[in-house]
């Protein structure tokens, strides 16, 4: 039996910054022109996972030592963290395209949606996307998860307090999700199955699709949690049995091209496939194949991972349409140039932008977190909702 649990005092797991580094690799790849063979979804899909994880064990651990959470805290925190860097970039987008500097002209009502953190469904309805805004949906459909689940986990601790009991309740949500994507793709023919395209934003986009995503992390947290609780299971079995079968997992949603699986089970499947793979990297990671996660460089990656994410759309644009294309250079060379020049502006200005936005709002956090007076949380364990 392995009881090892990490420290409640702080919850830090430099391999998760080294997951976030993997998850934004993925995603800027498949955006850099390599759809065709690097999942980018899948990228987004990690972030997913890891948010609702993190979300649901910080929340756990304040419920746990206080009786309550502070909710007014919690969305104080979400706020600084991540309307600053969102609403910056999206700033700079607008007087780029309102100038002319990027293709497509302005469009006033798209970045409204955008800034309103509705632009999955803007984009579901037909909704024009300005260049470097294409990876804002997913942003919304975390925004949506914000909203609702502090809520719904309050609930859950007040009305269900056995975890697995919660774990059931969140995976019994997620199969709902599944089957309301199989309504929508075989019953209500929401997307077209003879098309030869990858994108079908009404299941790969829209917050009611995909919150899934967000639910196994949440899952993982309440029951199980490798930062938390203890294991049966010896270390042997997670890291040369578990995780291997889970990796072959993920290996086959990505071969399995059917839109019908991909826009259905696919999700669900990285879903429970992430679950072995995060308890692995969160208990393990000093583990040889998950020690690359611990690296300075990808540590460092992931901790700019945010930054990095709202950037590289924009700088991609910018990059291919006004790099011109040197003579004599292949289709496969004009991308890498264009990739490479992408990738280190976009590196360059993500350090710009944590360390000049990011930074000092996590300094107000900090600030406005101290001068708060504390919850009067109830030692009895009874829910304390605080003024938002």
């Amino acid at each position: 039996m392995d009881s090892k649990t990490p420290s409640q005092g702080a919850f830090h797991i430099a391999s998760l910054d080294g997951m976030r580094a993997v998850a934004i690799l993925i995603v800027f790849l498949s955006h850099a022109g390599l759809s065709h063979v690097v999942p980018g979804l899948f990228g987004v899909t990690v972030f997913f996972f890891l948010s609702g994880y993190l979300i649901t064990t910080l929340l756990r651990m304040e419920c746990e030592k206080h009786g309550g959470a502070n909710l007014r805290q919690f969305f104080l925190r979400r706020t600084l963290r991540i309307l600053p860097p969102f609403y910056l970039i999206l700033a700079v987008i607008a007087l780029l395209t309102f100038l002319s500097v990027l293709p497509g002209g302005f469009h006033s009502q798209a970045l409204t949606a955008q800034a309103l953190f509705s632009a999955n469904y803007w984009e579901i309805t037909g909704g024009v996307q300005p260049p470097g805004t294409e990876i804002l949906w997913s942003l919304a459909v975390e925004e949506h998860f914000y909203l609702l689940f502090p809520f719904l986990y309050l609930a859950m601790r007040r009305f269900m307090p056995e975890r697995r009991h919660q774990f059931a309740l969140l995976m019994t949500l997620c199969a709902a999700v599944l089957a309301w994507r199989m309504l929508l793709v075989h019953q209500f023919s929401a997307i077209d199955l003879h098309s030869g395209t990858a994108h079908h934003p009404r299941t790969c986009h829209s917050t009611d699709t995909r919150l899934d995503g967000l639910l196994f992390g949440c899952a993982l947290a309440v029951w199980g949690n490798p930062a938390l609780d203890a294991t049966r299971i010896r270390r042997s079995h997670w890291l040369w049995l578990l995780l291997p079968s889970c990796l072959a997992l993920l290996l086959v949603t990505f071969v399995i091209r059917s839109v019908p699986f991909r826009e259905t089970w696919r999700y669900t499947l990285q879903g429970i496939a992430l679950m072995p793979v995060f308890i692995a990297v969160i208990r393990y990671s000093d583990a040889l194949p998950l020690r690359f996660l611990n690296w300075r460089w990808v540590s460092r990656l992931g901790v700019l991972s945010y930054a990095f994410y709202l950037t590289h759309s924009l700088l991609l644009s910018l990059v291919a349409h006004w790099l011109p294309a040197p003579e004599g250079l292949s289709h496969l060379q004009l991308m890498l140039l264009r990739g490479t020049v992408a990738f280190l502006l976009t590196l360059a200005a993500s350090w710009m932008m944590h360390q000049w936005v990011e930074k000092p709002f996590l300094r107000l956090r900090r600030r406005l977190g101290s001068s708060t007076k504390p919850a009067e949380h109830k030692q009895s364990g009874a829910l304390v909702l605080n003024q938002v």
